[in-house]
């Protein structure tokens, strides 16, 4: 399936990415509170659009 080289690489840029990720964040995060405020607005809209549509397929499927 997998060498262990592989698993070795896989686990060390897992690792890397995740505090890239989390460096540029702590750097933007200022940026996101001034910008973005606001934006669950949206995340709660999107999610209950998935939940209606799901709904509404459960209601035509019988």
């Amino acid at each position: 399936m997998f060498s262990k080289g592989q698993w070795i690489f896989a686990a060390f840029f897992l690792v890397s990415f995740i505090i890239a990720i989390v460096y540029a964040y702590k750097g933007d995060k200022d940026l996101h509170k001034k910008f973005y405020k606001g934006s669950y607005w949206v995340l709660i809209g999107f999610i209950l659009f998935i939940l209606l549509l799901f709904l509404i397929k459960i209601f035509f499927k019988h």
